[in-house]
């Protein structure tokens, strides 16, 4: 366990705000994003390792033979063949005719889809539309060191777009952005910087998450290189003061301008002393924090005393009770 430690030090040296961030890196922009697709079909082709009938599969396979004419009076049944279902994700601006990865999953009692071809199969969107179309040869990873996975395949570039989704984006007049991670500061910021780099007040932060920008008249139908140079400003995005800590594991991960009020600290044998910006330790007596630190000098210490994982947990839980730790404490 204390051979996480240095880790945990580096983690927690880290500053805050010590680099700026690509607008791109922080922000998504309404409308780009993507869509996922679903449908229902059949895999054949399997080597015994099929559903071996089913009320879905067998209904499945009958209408099937009769969409190609055949009319077949008794029950399918084959182990040669496996309902499943059909997973794809539909591109921001995907066209007709581009390709997209698919991804296939039984829904029934087969062992595995190895070896298997998927039938034409309709995808469709969130709406009820069928926006692409999926068939081929499966692909089936990792048989050896997972056969578990053996009923889960991918056929790559085994999707095909049939209805693009409609969007004249280029024609906007004005663009939102949402954070990826809600914060005031952050969202101040990337207002002024938008307004500064525009050169007018072109940029509204209406909350924690939302940036509206209105399009400039010397960008009119040019959103797409109004949004390239947009998501390549820089501005340092800010950070709570947050502790994560995992007890099964004994990791922590700080984030955030972490500071530390006056305090008197005892864990077992365990004694510390913080003067002026300087840290110190010993053992048997109890020493005090005589001003507000950081917790990197904290850790720094607690490190070169070897602490364990465990110890930095409650001596950070037992700050954050004192009210002397000014972060957030979150358990998973």
């Amino acid at each position: 366990m204390i051979k996480i430690l240095p880790i945990l030090l580096c983690t927690f040296a880290l500053p805050a705000l010590a680099n700026t961030s690509r607008l791109k890196d922080l922000v998504t922009i309404k409308g780009v994003r993507e869509n996922p697709l679903i449908g229902y079909g059949l895999v054949i082709g399997l080597n015994g390792t099929g559903d071996g009938g089913g009320e879905i599969t067998n209904t499945s396979l009958k209408k099937m033979f009769q969409t190609l004419g055949l009319n077949p009076q008794k029950e399918v049944t084959s182990k040669n063949v496996a309902a499943v279902i059909v997973t794809a994700k539909l591109p921001p601006f995907g066209r007709v005719g581009q390709r997209l990865d698919v991804t296939i999953s039984s829904i029934g009692d087969a062992s595995s889809l190895a070896g298997g071809t998927l039938l034409v199969t309709p995808l469709k969107g969130g709406d009820g539309k069928i926006y692409a179309v999926a068939n081929g040869q499966l692909s089936i990873g990792g048989l050896e060191q997972g056969k578990k996975l053996a009923t889960t395949g991918r056929i790559p570039e085994g999707g095909i777009i049939e209805q693009e989704l409609d969007m004249a984006f280029n024609n906007k007049k004005a663009i939102r952005m949402a954070l990826n991670n809600p914060d005031f500061t952050t969202a101040a910021r990337i207002e002024r910087t938008i307004n500064q780099e525009l050169g007018g007040k072109y940029a509204t932060a209406s909350d924690s998450t939302t940036i509206d920008v209105i399009i400039p008249n010397y960008y009119e139908r040019k959103v797409v290189e109004l949004i390239a140079n947009i998501e390549n400003f820089k501005v340092v995005a800010d950070a709570p003061a947050k502790i994560v800590i995992n007890e099964r594991t004994g990791t922590l991960v700080a984030g955030g301008d972490i500071l530390i009020k006056k305090s008197a600290i005892s864990h077992g044998d365990l004694v510390l002393e913080v003067k002026g910006g300087a840290s110190g330790s010993g053992t048997g007596a109890l020493h005090l924090i005589e001003q507000t630190t950081t917790i990197n000098d904290l850790v720094k210490a607690l490190n070169a005393l070897g602490t364990k994982p465990e110890d930095l947990i409650s001596i950070f839980q037992a700050l954050k009770q004192n009210g002397s730790l000014l972060a957030e404490i979150e358990l998973i």
